[in-house]
């Protein structure tokens, strides 16, 4: 079986000739630094939803959100996982034409820096908990990506819970 390669299924999704979304030329190597970027895109799309990123291993890990994230402890959001975005795609605002993938206005609702609670980001993910801070214009404090479950389509990615722990 071939193995894909990183951002090929974002780039298989999308006609760079007619959308002016980044095509991901440059890949950042992974780093050590302990201070990640992350945006959040407001999608309106066929359905608004927002688009939540968190820069690791040289790409943007990405989830929808439907109704956006919440600052409410008591609030939970299903994020459901999409493809990784290049880390281009972290400045991207504009139009993404009719008949492409994903049409619709894409806007920054957030931006900042984002630091793994966890010593090991990859196995958190692989186990389905990645215990996070965001530092950013609008959001702040810890928080917690929780996976609910695997999709039964080989084709659909995971769900996952987004949720706001309660900051001191």
């Amino acid at each position: 079986m071939k193995q894909r390669t990183i951002l090929e299924e974002y780039r298989t999704k999308r006609d760079f000739d007619v959308t002016s979304e980044p095509k991901g030329v440059r890949r950042r190597t992974p780093s050590a630094r302990p201070r990640l970027s992350y945006v959040i895109q407001k999608h309106d799309a066929s359905r608004l939803h927002y688009d939540f990123r968190l820069e690791w291993n040289g790409v943007l890990l990405s989830w929808a959100v439907p109704k956006g994230p919440s600052d409410d402890p008591s609030v939970k959001r299903l994020a459901v996982q999409v493809e990784d975005h290049p880390i281009e795609y972290g400045g991207f605002e504009g139009e993404i034409p009719e008949g492409q993938y994903g049409a619709g206005t894409v806007e920054i609702w957030d931006r900042g820096k984002w630091t793994p609670e966890v010593e090991d980001v990859d196995a958190a993910l692989k186990k389905g908990e990645l215990k996070f801070s965001l530092d950013g214009e609008r959001l702040h404090g810890s928080w917690v990506l929780v996976r609910t479950g695997y999709a039964r389509s080989g084709k659909a990615k995971p769900s996952w819970l987004l949720i706001k722990h309660r900051d001191k």
